[in-house]
């Protein structure tokens, strides 16, 4: 029994391990059947390629530079003069007026409102500049305030001293008194702007303290109305309310600019904002500091800015450059020999690009400084040698104009001035009756006084003939309107 037994163990261990065997090889053709079918579905793998960075990885990050310059901004808000306030029952959008409709207010019988005093309030920006607490801002931030208080990012509020307030360049100097040093933004070498760099701005929009807004510069050197004396910079950088007099920095942390400005149809920021060149903030500040107010320099001079057809009129190489329209008698640019008709190419040797250049460059020069002028005269460079004057209030440092765009070819009627004409004008010259054709299609108008056709003074019709003969495809004539001299380029023929 015992033999037997043994061996239908050994057989059935042995089938067992062929049945195992055969189970093991079925399951690997099998599986190997499944791989085939998955691989033929499903695309081999590859290795996956190093991730380039994305843009946002490209962006800049301003965290360092905000921890750092941001202490040194400061929140400004002012308490004015008082001025009458009363509800006004025409005005639709005050919710007030339909309350007082409903239940009795000024459109009621026997309820009348007396106006009654009200202190303006304004809030701005500003930035420490010396740790013993000098703090630029805004001209326009602190006008007409009686009370200015500042408050720091660390919660202290202080009363402020105004210095003094530079309105023409709308820049102003504070004073606080801090026992400890304070954080500041030094302006003592600023940098230019470039365009296309990216900027931030740090300030107080709409109340809301130290925000940071981020853009590039858009523009250099923009001419804005009332701002002769400012080549502004342009950003699209978000400046609102409230940012007025707050720092404008580069990547590095370095003061470019002191916001300004903004051009909005809303009254908020549409994508146009406007800084002061911290080279401009930088000396007003100093003179302020120093004596209190600023002395800006003059020369007497109006000029206008140049296009192609005025550079082709006066045969420049191009239109860089400021044409002088008129020389005030006895000013600086009279002593120095300057004349109707030269173009400013180059002061102290640096090009001029164009009048906004001059009138900011003259005008922040201190009185008494000489300078080189070079201009452009009847076809060739001549340089002038001029002492700035100083800038009075019923004195002109150098107005840019606006730029406007006999017989004959020219398209105009004329005819010479009478004596009284020549008394109230004080100068000679021919009056425009009519105009057509080029003179028309220029600008020029009935009544305008022709006083010159480039720099050559014309008092006759014969003149005016001769030098529009003289002439190539353009020709510039210096025309007198109310009382403002502007060259106005002619395409003739």
């Amino acid at each position: 029994m015992e033999p037997k037994l043994r061996m239908k163990q050994v057989t059935l261990a042995l089938a067992a391990a062929g049945f195992g065997l055969a189970v093991g090889a079925g399951y690997n053709r099998l599986d190997s059947s499944a791989l085939s079918l998955a691989q033929a579905a499903t695309p081999p793998a590859v290795t996956a390629p190093v991730v380039a960075p994305t843009a946002a990885a490209r962006l800049p990050d301003f965290t360092a530079l905000v921890d750092r310059a941001g202490t040194a901004v400061v929140n400004i808000s002012t308490v004015g003069s008082a001025r009458e306030a009363a509800l006004d029952p025409d005005d639709e959008d005050n919710p007030l007026n339909e309350f007082f409709k409903r239940f009795g207010g000024p459109n009621g019988p026997g309820f009348q409102m007396q106006p009654r005093a009200m202190p303006s309030r304004g809030v701005g920006s500003g930035f420490i500049v010396s740790p013993d607490g000098y703090i630029v801002t805004n001209a326009h931030v602190v006008d007409g305030a009686k009370e200015v208080t500042v408050r720091l990012t660390d919660r202290r509020e202080f009363t402020a001293k105004v210095i003094g307030a530079d309105k023409r360049t709308d820049i102003a100097l504070i004073k606080i008194d801090a026992k400890a040093g304070l954080p500041a933004l030094d302006l003592s070498n600023p940098p230019a702007p470039r365009q296309g760099e990216w900027v931030v701005a740090i300030g107080s929009p709409f109340g809301f303290e130290n925000s940071v807004s981020a853009g590039i510069v858009s523009g250099v050197h923009r001419a804005l109305p009332g701002g002769q004396m400012t080549p502004f910079i342009q950003t699209d950088v978000a400046v609102n309310p409230g940012n007025s007099g707050g720092p404008l920095l580069n990547a590095a942390g370095q003061v470019v600019g002191v916001n300004s400005q903004i051009y909005s149809r809303s009254g908020g920021y549409m994508g146009l904002s406007f800084a002061i060149p911290a080279t401009v903030a930088a000396n007003v500040a100093q003179q302020l500091k120093d004596h209190g107010k600023v002395n800006h320099g003059r020369l007497g001079i109006g000029i206008q800015g140049l296009n192609q057809a005025l550079a082709q009129s006066f045969a420049l190489p191009d239109a860089n450059g400021a044409l002088v329209g008129t020389v005030e008698k006895d000013s600086p640019a009279d002593k120095a020999g300057f004349k109707t008709g030269d173009v400013i190419r180059k002061i102290d040797n640096v090009a001029v690009t164009d009048s906004t250049d001059v009138t900011s460059r003259i005008g922040n020069m201190a009185p008494g400084t000489r300078i080189n002028v070079e201009v452009w005269r009847e076809g060739k460079p001549a340089t002038l040698t001029a002492t700035i004057g100083a800038f009075d209030d019923s004195e002109k440092v150098a107005d840019a104009g606006k730029s406007a765009q006999g017989q004959g070819k020219l398209g105009v009627a004329v005819r010479s001035l009478t004596a009284d004409e020549k008394k109230e004008l004080g100068h000679d010259g021919l009056v425009v009756e009519n105009a057509t054709g080029s003179a028309a299609r220029a600008g020029i108008q009935a009544g305008d006084v022709i006083v010159s056709v480039g720099s050559a003074k014309v008092t006759t019709v014969e003149q005016l003939k001769r030098q529009i003969d003289k002439a190539g495809d353009h020709v510039a004539l210096l025309i007198e309107r109310n009382g403002q001299k502007i060259f106005v380029p002619v395409r003739i023929g």
